[in-house]
């Protein structure tokens, strides 16, 4: 069949499809942007990812509890410690590298719980973990984002920190909270393969390492 054909319209199913390949490699290609994490675990179950009435705050007294973070001897307004407040956080993908790179952009690293004592991440054990300020500062919530899902700020005058991919939140947008206080609780929601947080430290508007500021205990 030659173009002069295909001008008298014999060959229209052919430039219906070529005309849909055009469009296939124009859009099906199109990059998405970097995700804030990645699971390193086992698949979360089904029953496991929160229904969408699990994903509004979970504002209750128990957004008041402070744990060991509050007695850090570093100022409250800085940047400190483990969010998850446990020594069975584990890291399942580190500050920098592949969803997390570059670094002055999508620079964070992704924690979950051990729950069995394994080494490993666990989704039992890190779906629904409470998640706690590393710092005193105001909150700012952002719910249902792409790609980190669920979504804490507490900012202060010098650092800000961020707490992606929750299941809820236990603390009410705007409110002012101190190092150590429950904010919200670990999920899978957003861009994420599993529960985990994914926790970001800025200082002075630059992305910093949170492994620096004590995200991991000793």
């Amino acid at each position: 069949m030659d173009w002069e054909e295909l001008a008298h319209g014999k060959g229209h199913w052919l430039l219906v499809a070529a005309a849909l390949v055009g469009v296939w490699l124009a859009f099906g290609h199109t990059a998405h942007p970097p995700v804030l994490s990645n699971w390193g675990g086992d698949v979360v179950q089904q029953n496991m990812v929160p229904q969408p009435n699990a994903l509004s705050a979970l504002f209750s007294k128990q957004a008041t509890q402070t744990t060991g973070l509050a007695s850090d001897p570093h100022p409250q307004e800085m940047a400190w410690g483990n969010p998850l407040d446990s020594t069975r956080c584990v890291m399942t993908q580190g500050y920098g590298v592949g969803s997390h790179a570059p670094a002055a952009v999508w620079g964070a690293v992704d924690l979950a719980i051990d729950g069995n004592g394994g080494g490993q991440a666990t989704p039992e054990g890190t779906f629904g973990a409470p998640v706690y300020a590393t710092m005193s500062g105001v909150v700012k919530l952002a719910a249902n984002t792409y790609p980190a899902g669920n979504h804490i700020w507490v900012s202060g005058e010098h650092f800000k920190t961020g707490y992606s991919h929750l299941k809820g939140f236990a603390v009410a947008d705007g409110a002012s909270v101190k190092r150590g206080q429950l904010i919200g609780y670990v999920g899978s929601t957003g861009e994420s393969s599993g529960p985990h947080l994914d926790y970001q430290v800025w200082k002075d508007g630059a992305n910093v390492n949170p492994l620096d500021y004590g995200a991991l205990p000793k």
